[in-house]
């Protein structure tokens, strides 16, 4: 006990450390929402090291408080609270990795591992209200607390990268996941990948008899195509990555919309090019980007079913899936970017 205690931190260094620590995680993992590209693995390695960082720091509070959680004083419940929540968010993180699967229809195990991640951050402000003080500066600078709390850095980074070699050795499935967490899919060829939805969207077959693509907005010559104009003239090849723990590659064909926006006249002060669905969710790309988009109608030569987005759906590479707008109807080309799709893809199909 004396040598466990000799060498840890003190006790509001620690408490510091959870504070930074949760907070580093919130960041990385919001962050982690839009990171797509292998220039971006670094907000997944900064995730996972300091989440196994918080793993020492919670057990060296947990034995730092043993005696006074006994006594059960105030706020002591929050305390526990707070532990447990994180520990289990930790629990959950490791257990995807290691390739474990939990189905709860909607939820899996990467999505539990989110929500209890979101649920340590109120518990903590009503942690922080009851008990939270700064060391103080003397105590940070300390030579020897920046060692002991370099260390506990040093050795979560030397966990994490040990689990990335024993899933290889395992081969469990957490060894094909990409840097963005995300698991190949079972399927092979076509629409034969997870059908997901955001939030409510999950509208009734959309009607071709009915239903147009319209290009509008900053833009000379605003056109409509409808069903029968859906004729696949461009294909790409992009990886299809969820924030839900998938990913497909697959060869889609569809439209260009580079070849759309040129058609439209799109005006010279067009920043952005908003795609929108018929559930209401709508997304922006830069317009620069926009252009190397597609809109697809077929994937692997088939064509896209319903639940997939039929009759266009969004391709942009180097884009998390929920990006992947479905059921376009409207291409809407703007100056600046509609700030009111952050709400609008909570919201969408409501």
């Amino acid at each position: 006990m004396r040598r466990i205690d000799a060498v840890t931190p003190p006790a509001r260094v620690v408490d510091l450390g959870i504070l930074v620590s949760i907070l580093v995680l919130l960041a990385t993992g919001v962050a982690s929402m839009f990171a797509a590209t292998p220039s971006t693995a670094w907000v997944y390695v900064t995730h996972g090291v300091v989440g196994v960082t918080l793993v020492g720091l919670v057990a060296l509070k947990l034995w730092r408080v043993r005696r006074r959680v006994r006594a059960r004083p105030t706020g002591v419940w929050t305390s526990i609270a707070l532990a447990v929540l994180a520990v289990a968010a930790l629990a959950t993180g490791l257990a995807w990795v290691f390739g474990l699967e939990l189905d709860l229809g909607f939820w899996g195990l990467l999505n539990v591992h989110i929500a209890l991640g979101l649920l340590v951050v109120p518990v903590l402000l009503v942690h922080l209200r009851r008990r939270f003080a700064l060391p103080d500066r003397e105590t940070v600078t300390d030579r020897r607390t920046a060692l002991q709390m370099s260390g506990l850095l040093v050795g979560g980074a030397v966990v994490w990268r040990a689990q990335q070699s024993l899933n290889r050795v395992l081969d469990t499935a957490g060894a094909r996941r990409r840097f963005t967490g995300s698991r190949p899919v079972e399927g092979e060829s076509g629409n034969d990948f997870p059908v997901t939805m955001w939030v409510a969207d999950d509208p009734d077959r959309v009607d071709l008899d009915t239903w147009s693509l319209r290009v509008r907005g900053r833009v000379d010559e605003p056109f409509s195509l409808d069903a029968e104009d859906l004729a696949p003239e461009s294909e790409t090849r992009a990886l299809l990555d969820c924030t839900s723990g998938w990913y497909a590659e697959r060869d889609w064909q569809g439209l260009s919309v580079g070849d759309l926006l040129e058609a439209a006249d799109v005006r010279g002060d067009a920043g952005w090019i908003q795609f929108r669905s018929v559930t209401g969710y709508k997304w922006s790309l830069p317009i620069e980007e926009a252009r190397e988009a597609l809109l697809a109608t077929h994937v692997d030569g088939e064509r896209i079913t319903h639940g997939h987005g039929f009759p266009l759906r969004l391709v942009a590479p180097d884009r998390r899936g929920y990006q992947w707008v479905k059921w376009v109807e409207e291409v809407r080309v703007s100056r600046s970017r509609d700030l009111s799709e952050s709400v609008a893809i909570f919201v969408s199909g409501l």
